[in-house]
């Protein structure tokens, strides 16, 4: 519906009094000064929510409604992030095949953000002002009635966004923007797992048997000669394991025999057994494994950075950017003769981490 379609009666009066004037074709001519006339705004045609407030209601309702389509998008996102598995796989039609949870991540937030959207371009288009107005050309510097226009020009376009009258759309819109954001802080979520106290622990407890990495065999004393350097894992671990990485980048010992006279440290002495010491294979500086051994210096040396370790004296640096000794896990013989564990590291394994106590 057009303004020459309405009664100029049922028209708001400084409207009706602006479309008059526009009517009467109120703009300038040309002359020598300004060769080029100045067309003016076209006649102001009035929407119908204008003049029908059955029709303002209806596009508020509508506004309200995607407003509050956005929040159930939200919490849609949060729920699917909760509950669909990661591993999941589901078939669509025609994407295929595809991951069940980014499916329900991407269009529930999606949805949410065109909500908003879509709910914010329709307020503007239908219930805000959609009047033209004409400024002249001023100088940056602002003048004190140009202040005063601005902040009354602000005052006016406050009024007229009907924000503080359609206070269905106010309260739909902050639920909507406070709600949002909730789907950035529940992604932090993805950021990794909470660690709690896994790093303090391995595999390794009492009477778990050490098993060659080589053979799979569990190992005797007589297994390790002196000055050989030999890898071993906690027994019941296996390569097919879904968590074998995992576990072994904790667990992996490497195992010297020295002579026990050789043996500097008093601890390391009583918890080896007949000077076969078995310790981290993990590098204290960023975790590399540690394979290098010299027999003369009972020296360990890790191929990244070169931090270099003596197994003779608790594992402790002696150079390289390591910050702190290997440590060592407390081993004996069981009534079988085998070596076992007799319990777990007394420390955390690995690069230093700042929960370390």
């Amino acid at each position: 519906m057009s303004s020459q379609d309405i009664p100029e009666e049922n028209l708001p009066a400084e409207r009706a009094a602006d479309q008059h004037a526009h009517a009467h074709g109120d703009v300038s001519v040309p002359d020598e000064k300004h060769p080029f006339a100045d067309p003016g705004l076209p006649p102001h045609e009035h929407r119908i929510q204008d003049i029908d407030e059955r029709a303002a209601k209806r596009s508020e309702r509508t506004v309200a409604l995607l407003f509050t389509l956005s929040m159930l998008a939200t919490v849609g996102f949060i729920a699917s992030f909760v509950t669909i598995p990661a591993d999941r796989i589901v078939y669509i039609f025609p994407l295929g095949h595809i991951s069940g949870l980014n499916f329900a991540l991407g269009m529930t937030l999606g949805l949410a953000l065109f909500c908003i959207g879509a709910g914010a371009v329709h307020w503007a288009r239908t219930l805000m002002s959609d009047e033209e107005m004409a400024d002249e050309r001023h100088p940056i510097a602002a003048e004190p009635e140009v202040k005063a226009k601005v902040l009354a020009d602000f005052k006016q376009g406050a009024k007229e966004s009907a924000l503080g009258r359609r206070k269905l759309i106010r309260n739909t819109m902050f639920g909507a923007l406070t709600l949002f954001p909730l789907s950035g802080i529940v992604l932090l979520r993805d950021l990794g797992p909470l660690p709690e106290d896994k790093l303090r622990h391995t595999l390794w407890s009492k009477g778990k048997l050490l098993v060659n990495m080589n053979t799979d065999e569990p190992l005797r004393p007589s297994d390790v000669a002196v000055g050989s350097l030999t890898f071993a894992k906690p027994e019941g671990l296996e390569e097919h394991d879904h968590d074998f990485q995992t576990e072994i980048a904790k667990a992996a010992l490497m195992i010297v025999r020295l002579q026990p006279e050789n043996i500097k440290d008093k601890q390391e002495l009583e918890w080896s057994h007949e000077g076969i010491v078995a310790y981290s294979k993990i590098c204290t500086h960023v975790g590399c494994p540690i394979s290098l051994y010299e027999q003369q210096t009972h020296h360990v040396l890790c191929p990244c950075h070169q931090s270099t370790f003596d197994l003779s004296d608790g594992a402790r640096v002696i150079f390289g950017p390591a910050g702190h000794a290997l440590p060592q896990l407390r081993i004996g013989v069981n009534d079988e003769g085998y070596l076992e564990a007799h319990g777990d590291f007394e420390e955390p394994v690995g690069p230093a981490f700042w929960e370390r106590g």
